[in-house]
């Protein structure tokens, strides 16, 4: 299996056959990312991918396939489909297939499109929301507004495809943070996920958000204030059935409820490190990561 450059993947593809059907990204404007900026981005031959995959067959037990890079979504109907289809016929107990996706490249597929993706195997779309709140999204130049992000979120969802969104706690800043929660709770409900995954703002070199926070412009919240954005997202939060996790390596509070039902109980923690200011309960600053 040839890799190019970093692959990322969502934490729930740990154990999942990482396969690059794009380089880098083809939105890679977002100010707080700079995961993709050193690939240029582009669609990978058919006859790459292929060998890549015949080069696994036979040799791993694969149950489930993540398409990388940044937006596999993005490639083009007439070659995702014949490479679904080798996964399908190289990986005879392949459960399900993953990608990331953005909510242009989703709204570029027709509702049928994304029906026959889903019978072919396209188990989960990660989605990246970061925040609901317009001007938010705006400022960190996402592409598009909240009201695209929940069309988007429905086109997945009607075809049966499990949707699993990822937000941004601190991507407003210090100043807005009230708002960011307010505003991405009340999308989250609208659009109505499997699940969703809350991160917290890293700002690293590579970003232009790197440079605001460096002449003074931009304000990381700190922990506390990272929580109490968390507590306001998960209150403003009324979803059918969905998992809610905030612990990727870069949170300082893990959590893994499940809402509506365990609502209330992650209220009640979040309140009680706050009200007893319980910096001990906080992942260390050392043990943060990307």
């Amino acid at each position: 299996m040839r890799y190019e450059g970093v692959v990322i993947r969502p934490p729930s593809e740990a154990g999942s056959l990482i396969l690059q059907v794009t380089l880098g990204c083809s939105h890679n404007r977002c100010t707080f990312c700079s995961a993709y900026k050193a690939k240029k981005f582009r669609i990978r031959d058919f006859d790459e991918i292929r060998e890549d995959i015949d080069g696994v067959a036979g040799k791993r037990h694969v149950r489930r396939v993540f398409l990388a890079d940044g937006d596999a979504l993005i490639v083009p109907r007439r070659m995702m489909m014949p490479v679904i289809d080798h996964l399908n016929e190289s990986f005879p107990n392949l459960e399900r297939i993953g990608m990331y996706a953005n909510a242009k490249s989703v709204l570029k597929r027709t509702p049928e499109e994304l029906r026959e993706l889903a019978d072919h195997g396209l188990g989960i779309v990660y989605l990246g929301l970061e925040s609901g709140d317009e001007e938010v999204l705006m400022q960190v130049k996402k592409g598009v507004g909240p009201e695209k992000m929940i069309e988007a979120a429905q086109r997945i969802r009607d075809a049966g495809i499990l949707l699993s969104v990822t937000v941004l706690l601190g991507l407003a800043g210090r100043e807005g943070s009230e708002r960011h929660a307010q505003a991405t709770g009340e999308v989250l409900t609208r659009m109505d996920p499997d699940y969703i995954g809350a991160l917290t703002l890293m700002i690293v070199p590579g970003c232009s958000l790197y440079d605001d926070y460096m002449n003074g412009t931009f304000t990381v919240p700190d922990p506390m204030e990272s929580l109490r954005e968390l507590a306001g997202i998960i209150e403003h939060t009324d979803v059918t059935d969905c998992l809610f996790t905030s612990n990727h390596a870069s949170n300082y509070l893990p959590l893994k409820i499940q809402l509506p039902d365990q609502k209330h109980e992650a209220l009640s923690l979040i309140r009680t490190v706050l009200d007893e200011n319980r910096h001990d309960m906080l992942r260390p600053e050392r043990m943060r990561g990307l």
